[in-house]
């Protein structure tokens, strides 16, 4: 079985440094190379995970954690085009790319301002720039009481 953190460090799935260390503690015995192809990460850089993981990581792993690994849906990019940039079939309206990836209001409205960017003629740039910095605000408040 794996181990956490010893702080009680509770990784989040979707960052590069995270799904390594979830994916050491969901395969204790996993090699640096194992690693290195089963993440798409660069040999030095799962070297020193692996470093941390064995120095760090010292309790039984939840099995919440391991399993918010498997289902995490986020892709990893090499550098090209990823596939989160595919537009979805039959997406012609902004709306489309919106319900596709699912944003909530704030999200949502932060992608309209940032496409029409003082093109609108009831909108200026500084209008959009403020209506954007509002919404981001917002989301950040609305993520921050969810931790």
């Amino acid at each position: 079985m794996g181990t956490y953190y010893k702080r009680k460090y509770k990784p989040r799935a979707g960052t590069k440094l995270d799904e390594a260390r979830l994916y050491f503690m969901a395969n204790p015995e996993a090699t640096v190379d194992d690693a290195v192809n089963n993440l798409n990460v660069s040999k030095s850089y799962a070297h020193k995970i692996y470093r941390q993981y064995r120095k760090a990581f010292i309790q039984p792993v939840p099995s919440k954690w391991v399993s918010d690994l498997r289902q995490s849906s986020r892709s990893v990019s090499d550098g090209s085009t990823a596939s989160y940039y595919t537009l979805p079939d039959g997406a012609t309206q902004l709306q489309d790319l919106i319900s596709h990836k699912d944003m909530n209001a704030q999200v949502g409205e932060i992608f309209r301002a940032c496409y029409r960017y003082g093109e609108a003629s009831h909108s200026d740039q500084l209008r959009d720039a403020n209506k954007i910095m509002f919404y981001i605000k917002s989301e950040v408040e609305r993520l921050e009481k969810l931790t």
